[in-house]
């Protein structure tokens, strides 16, 4: 509706109440006059003697009354007057045109604005406290899980029986690998117990393991000792050689053991693959036979639980460690799709632009594959084919045939890793590049018998040491193809390794069951510990490795056996920093005492005269 219309309505209205109460005034004067006259007739007849002065009075007032109600008429008839000029007003039409114009179908009534409160009821309140400790919310999720467990249950029971075909196997399917809640329950609880077990019978050992510090190295200066700790072995493998050892990448106090033979008369068909964690020396963590003798292994430095092994029959596996079976994940078993010989040694690469998983593998054949993991099925590609740096032999029927190398051990460069190091049985040392594989980068007349290992500093990655069968281990600069240090051990060395907590230190197993550690900054010429580890020398230790976090050794024999042993303080001597210097941090401490090391060993260039500029005449 219009505000015009609104408006008019509005006067009308009040117009209309106007004249009722007037009608009502009208009505009300009329009776009060008509009492009046009735009274003054009595008044008259009771008081026939009333003086002229009160019937002037009387008079008076009856003509003031008059007087009122004629105003009063006239009041209502200009109040009518009014009304009819407003109603004739109201009446003429405007003329309609496209701004005032709307049909009465689409006029709507529009509600009045009107401020309405609204309040709820509060909600009660109280007061509560009580405090949550970490056993209070463990208790209250196992209580909620047995409640959880008691409705499944009750869900179960209250479900109507129905008979199931027995051509039809309705079970699901649990995935390969995973074992069933309860099972895994059980084993979990299992394996709890056997921990507390073996923490309580190696108490004292594990006490030694954390806090023992020999006092006697106080007296002794420039020697050290290694302290026994734990021996772990396997009833199934200890008629087998340990062929590789080394620590886990993630877990500090885990580390894998291989089990094959060095004795290549006899075909190894049999070997393990195991698991050891210091918390546990009784019994190994994983377990996996294999149809063939395990030379190597390595774990994935991201993905820890892919475990690639190299075969004594030339073939190579990846196992999933994480998982309950005992199959491997990838293998490569036909003829076309192995080595001819012996896998010496497997190291992961460097994950590929697509993400996926590969390994390098040196073997007798003289050959290195670079093994790529995809969806189903492993690739191999040929990277390099290690021949001797000799002239061609003729072949009976004429030909020249250029002689091939046994490759035995492989190392990657920490910083670049298109660069590696690998060792051969004729005793030299290539260094070959995965860009430009077709030539020798460097090449190093490094020994007289195999090389069984190499090894890159941790802190300078440009040195390395190798050793091998002829007694000797050797430290070398890269690109200088003379040794800077020469340490003959007297007999054969199965393994050396530089210790990742010290840029000066080694250690080295030999066949007479001795460990040698070196500490090149403080005697160059001899050892800071030489001890005998096994009470026989019919073990023949064959591998080592550092613990990456703890002063821990473990070295293994040719028995199926693994010691561990703690490192004296004599064999871990932290460089200390200058006095205007203390604020530099141990890693560089240990870079500049190499440095300083290297620099009294290495040969001074040589010193050429400067050529005489020629005089330029003008």
């Amino acid at each position: 509706m219009s505000r015009p219309l609104q408006d008019v309505r509005v006067m009308r209205c009040n117009e209309l109440m106007l004249k009722s109460k007037l009608k009502a005034a009208k009505e009300k004067r009329k009776v009060s006059s008509e009492e009046s006259e009735s009274e003054e007739e009595e008044e008259e007849k009771e008081k026939s003697g009333s003086s002229d002065d009160a019937d002037g009075e009387d008079k008076e007032d009856e003509d003031d009354d008059d007087k009122e109600c004629v105003e009063e008429e006239e009041e209502v008839e200009q109040v009518e007057e009014e009304d009819e000029d407003k109603g004739k007003k109201g009446k003429t039409k405007k003329l309609m045109n496209q701004f005032n114009f709307c049909e009465r179908g689409s006029l709507t009534y529009n509600n009045p604005y009107r401020e309405v409160t609204t309040q709820t009821i509060p909600p009660p309140r109280d007061t509560y406290n009580d405090y949550v400790t970490q056993w209070i919310i463990y208790d209250a999720y196992c209580i909620d899980y047995e409640n959880q467990q008691r409705e499944r249950d009750k869900e179960k029971q209250a479900k109507v029986t129905v008979l199931k075909n027995p051509l039809i196997d309705t079970k699901k399917k649990q995935p390969k690998g995973f074992l069933e809640p309860s099972v895994s329950k059980m084993l979990h609880a299992a394996k709890v117990l056997e921990r507390m077990c073996n923490q309580n019978t190696f108490d004292d050992i594990a006490q030694d393991f954390r806090y023992y510090e020999d006092i006697s190295d106080e007296f002794r200066d420039g020697e050290g000792t290694l302290l026994p700790l734990w021996k772990f072995s396997y009833e199934n493998t200890k008629k087998y050689q340990v062929t590789f050892l080394k620590w886990h990448p993630h877990y500090y106090d885990l580390f894998g053991i291989s089990f094959g033979s060095f004795d290549f008369l006899k075909k190894c068909s049999e070997g393990y693959i195991s698991l050891f964690s210091l918390k546990n020396p009784s019994f190994p963590e994983y377990i996996n036979n294999v149809k063939s003798g395990v030379m190597c292994f390595d774990f994935h430095h991201t993905h820890s639980s892919f475990m690639a092994i190299g075969l004594y029959d030339g073939s190579v596996r990846v196992f999933n460690t994480a998982l309950s079976i005992k199959q491997p994940q990838y293998r490569s078993d036909s003829i076309l799709n192995k080595h001819q010989g012996v896998v010496w040694e497997v190291v992961w690469g460097k994950d590929m632009s697509d993400g996926e998983m590969n390994f390098f593998s040196v073997s007798a054949d003289g050959k290195i594959f670079n093994w790529i993991l995809l969806q189903n099925q492993l690739q191999k590609n040929l990277v390099l084919n290690l021949y001797l740096s000799i002239d061609p032999v003729p072949a009976p029927d004429g030909n020249l045939i250029q002689l091939k190398a046994c490759g035995t051990c492989i190392a990657f460069h920490p910083d670049r890793s298109d660069i590696f190091l690998v060792g051969t049985e004729e005793g030299k040392i290539y260094q070959c590049s995965t860009v430009y594989p077709s030539v020798y980068l460097c090449e190093y007349q490094a020994h007289h018998m195999p090389v069984h290992g190499l090894s890159f500093n941790y802190y300078n990655s440009s040195i390395f040491l190798s050793c091998s069968a002829d007694w000797r281990v050797k430290v070398w600069e890269d690109r200088r193809l003379e040794p800077l240090f020469v340490f003959d051990l007297g007999c054969s060395v199965g393994g050396a390794k530089w210790a990742p907590y010290s840029s000066s230190v080694f250690a080295a197993v030999t066949r007479d069951s001795k460990v040698w550690v070196y500490d090149i900054n403080v005697n160059k010429y001899h050892p800071v510990c030489c001890q005998q580890v096994t009470s026989s020398k019919k073990f023949q230790l064959t591998r080592l490795s550092f613990n990456y976090k703890l002063p821990v050794l473990i070295v293994g024999d040719d028995k199926g056996y693994l010691t561990a042993l703690k490192l004296s303080p004599n064999c871990r001597v932290k460089p200390k920093p200058p006095k205007k210097q203390q604020h530099l941090d141990p890693f560089i401490l240990e870079v500049m005492k190499l440095d300083k090391l290297l620099s009294l060993v290495r040969e001074p260039s040589a010193i050429t005269k400067p050529e005489e500029e020629s005089s330029v005449s003008s």
